[in-house]
């Protein structure tokens, strides 16, 4: 077989999770054609503009009305509106004849088998031999999908499980089927890592697969142990949320969000074909799960689940499901001593000790779930997949767990472990005591910078695969370390290329993150040939440190403020003017400083979620560390460009004051933040330290010299400035925007136009940071600016006032 490239893809099915998959593959560049069945019959607005059941809008109406929807979702399905204009739709009947020019069939539509057989059946009258062909069933046996379909289908044929929504949630189940290729499996794997941008995970064809069958084994054990510990809605989230590195909905409030009826449906799934299952009564239904499921209380598509949103007089409640009563109650807060002792441990790796130790509820219900779970998942070895990595791979790709079972136990001691199960009266598999036994203290270890994991066919230690392609941050940070303070650590990447990764909380910005910077910059000129700025955290940077700055100017140490401000300045000068290429590789919230830092970097490595923007004016001030300056510079360079010069000026003076964060790295190219033919965007995460070292490396082998400094941007003076002027005060006027807006806006407007120069003139980037500066630390002694900074410490939300 040669190599096998895929330029075009169709998807049969276009619900929630078709359309989804559509729109991923769109969102990688690929055409995708769309097709669903064809409407029975005629709806109201066809009656009335006098359509026929033949009429093409009519035909493909099921089809396009389900993207349209998909497309106008929140969270969006794809990077940017206009990739959509990569997906063809079409119906099964008149547009079946064009999947012969596909090189992947995908196929979503319901869940029932024999659907699914014959819409299989349909397809091989078409397809092409040698296309591939899989199903996205979370459930159905792949086995039985492909019986009586031609050699050459069978070979190509497979599961492939999406977890929804496509574009976000990262694990890809492969599933075999009795007679596919190894080829073809090996080419889905790499291809999902590699271009969707996946955790690609081959499965064992048992019910569930991985993902599902361990994670709904956790919910459902979870709704057992609430009834027996007696513990509430509030209580369960708080406890299985952030603290232990789960996503904010937790508990209750995914199941709402996914659906009860869809989680049912796979545990109940579960419960009929996996009889040997030695937890098999953990995956009955709880009384209280059945009334919710009569009742149709499945969640936010019924309006209702464990919680439910009530408007009285205009003002919205979240109230919650009493467990006991089935009758909704106002919201109560969950406090617990054992968590309060977690809040100054920034790692959640380094929780779990402290939490299965508490002396409270909380200790308690740590050590019930956590028994549970780890026994769980030995016994599934090797019945659900032969290698452990892969239950933790599917657990943090699908679920978005920060750290899979296996993980979580290495880090509370793989002995103390089997003690919390033994508590419970469990056994962990044979295995586990063969592998105490052979001397292996711990599920992975870390050598030369690879992880392996205990393999229970060598008992050894293998080498977890497809590392080759990424650089973790983790594994060679303490053996490849060339500085540290408390704000950074400098590691060495390899080949003269040098990473800077903040390690402050949320990753902010301050005083020690800048001297790590600065001393990187140093480094890498006197050592090393190029810089890399990266992190591995939950966000690249949400901005500079802004307690610090409100700190100073409640104090009014306005010296001070103005020094820690031209540091900030002068660190990205130093970015974008070192003797050595620099890398800024941004992923989800990089905000205000951190996007100043990347415009300021050589290029900018971004992962395709990353949420970037200047946000300050939610905070009462204009950029203060360069990014005023540099959207001043942006749209001068545009001038020379031949565009209109006060429209693009105009267009960038509203991203920073509308605040504009973009919702992918696509967009951030229409904001002007991110620049077309310089920036990249890498699709999977895991790759983009090594993506952008492979680029600082490029940069320098092409012989990269120091930038000469900027004299020569022209700003409009005065011409901008009157025009940016009467717009603030229209604003203003109409209550669009309050009077302190209106300042903010009109300080702003001073800075883009370079000052209220009488002519368009030629300016050095200095004069432009310096008017810069002013506007902020004037903005700094503003009594409503304070209120705002301090609204956003206390509450985490910008304060219009």
């Amino acid at each position: 077989m040669g190599k096998r490239i895929i330029k075009k893809v169709a998807v049969i099915g276009s619900g929630i999770m078709g359309s989804g998959i559509a729109c991923h593959f769109a969102n990688i560049g690929l055409e995708v054609l769309l097709l669903d069945i064809i409407p029975r019959e005629l709806n109201e607005t066809e009656k009335a503009k006098g359509l026929t059941l033949e009429d093409k809008a009519v035909r493909n109406r099921l089809v396009n009305d389900a993207l349209k929807n998909s497309l106008k979702s929140k969270p969006s399905p794809i990077y940017h509106q206009k990739f959509a204009s990569r997906i063809t739709t079409g119906n099964l009947e008149d547009d079946i004849s064009k999947i012969k020019d596909v090189d992947w069939i995908i196929e979503v539509v319901i869940e029932r088998l024999d659907i699914k057989k014959k819409v299989f059946e349909t397809l091989e009258k078409h397809r092409t031999p040698g296309t591939l062909i899989t199903s996205n069933t979370s459930g159905i046996p792949i086995q039985f999908m492909s019986e009586g379909r031609s050699e050459d289908f069978q070979k190509h044929f497979c599961g492939t499980h999406f977890f929804n929504p496509p574009r976000y949630l990262k694990l890809f189940e492969i599933i075999p089927g009795p007679k596919t290729d190894a080829s073809v499996l090996e080419f889905l794997n790499s291809y999902g890592e590699q271009y969707l941008g996946k955790t690609s995970v081959i499965a064992k064809d048992t019910p569930a697969f991985i993902g599902n069958r361990i994670g709904i084994f956790s919910i459902m054990s979870l709704f057992h142990a609430v009834k027996e510990m007696d513990l509430t809605v509030e209580e369960v989230d708080k406890l299985t949320g952030p603290v232990i590195g789960r996503p904010k909905s937790a508990t209750f409030r995914t199941v709402d969000v996914v659906g009860l009826d869809t989680l049912v449906h796979v545990a109940n799934g579960i419960a009929d074909n996996c009889k040997d299952d030695e937890r098999l009564e953990l995956f009955k239904l709880p009384d209280f799960i059945n009334t919710m499921v009569e009742n149709k209380w499945y969640g936010s598509k019924t309006g209702q689940g464990f919680y439910k949103k009530e408007v009285t007089d205009g003002k919205k409640e979240i109230l919650t499901l009493d467990l006991k009563t089935l009758e909704y109650r106002s919201a109560k807060k969950a406090k617990f001593a054992t968590l309060e002792l977690t809040k100054t441990v920034d790692k959640v790796i380094d929780r779990f000790k402290i939490l299965v130790s508490g002396k409270d509820k909380a200790g308690e219900f740590y050590r019930k779930t956590f028994a549970q779970l780890f026994a769980y998942v030995t016994h599934r070895i090797p019945e659900i997949s032969d290698e452990i990595y892969k239950i933790d791979d599917a657990m943090k790709a699908g679920f978005g767990w920060e750290h899979g079972p296996f993980q979580i136990w290495d880090a509370i001691g793989v002995e103390k472990g089997i003690e919390l199960m033994k508590a419970e009266g469990l056994e962990p598999g044979a295995w586990v005591n063969e592998m105490l036994a052979s001397g292996n203290k711990s599920f992975y270890t870390v050598k030369n910078g690879a992880t392996s994991y205990y393999d229970i066919g060598s008992k050894t230690q293998q080498k977890v695969p497809g590392q080759d392609a990424f650089i973790i941050l983790d594994n060679i940070r303490k053996s490849n370390e060339v500085f540290k303070n408390s704000g950074v650590v400098i590691e060495d990447l390899g080949d003269g290329i040098l990473n800077c990764e903040f390690q402050s909380k949320m990753n902010t910005i301050g005083g020690d993150v800048l001297a790590g910077l600065n001393k990187a910059v140093d480094i890498a000129e006197k050592d090393f040939e190029g810089l890399v700025i990266g992190n591995q955290g939950a966000n690249f940077s949400v901005g500079a440190n802004i307690g610090m700055i409100f700190m100073m100017a409640v104090e009014q140490e306005y010296d001070e403020l103005n020094a820690a401000v031209k540091y900030f300045q002068d660190t990205m000068m130093r970015m974008r003017y070192s003797a050595i290429p620099t890398v800024s590789a941004p992923h989800a919230m990089s905000l205000g400083g951190a996007c100043e830092l990347s415009m300021h970097a050589d290029k900018v490595i971004a992962a395709a979620e990353t949420y970037i923007g200047l946000v300050e004016f939610g905070v009462g001030v204009i950029p203060g560390g360069a990014g005023s300056k540099e959207m001043a510079l942006r749209a001068s360079d545009t001038f020379r460009k031949g565009d209109v010069e006060l429209n693009v000026l105009q267009e960038y003076f509203l991203t920073i004051g509308m605040a504009k964060v973009s919702t992918s790295a696509y967009e951030a190219f229409d904001l002007g933040i991110l620049q077309k033919g310089k920036d990249v965007v890498v699709v999977n995460r895991d790759r983009q330290i090594a993506t952008a070292k492979a680029h600082a490396r490029i940069m320098a082998d092409a012989g990269y010299t120091q930038p000469v400094k900027r004299s020569d941007v022209k700003v409009l003076g005065k011409q901008a400035l009157g025009m940016f002027l009467v717009g603030t005060d229209a604003m203003e006027d109409s209550n669009y925007i309050s009077e302190h807006d209106m300042k903010i806006a009109n300080k702003l407007a001073y800075v883009m136009a370079g000052g209220d120069l009488s002519e368009p003139t030629l300016v050095t980037e200095q004069y432009l940071l310096d008017l810069e500066r002013e506007a902020f630390l004037s903005l700094c002694t503003e009594r409503k600016t304070l209120e705002r900074i301090q609204h956003m410490l206390t509450t985490g939300k910008p304060l219009r006032n």
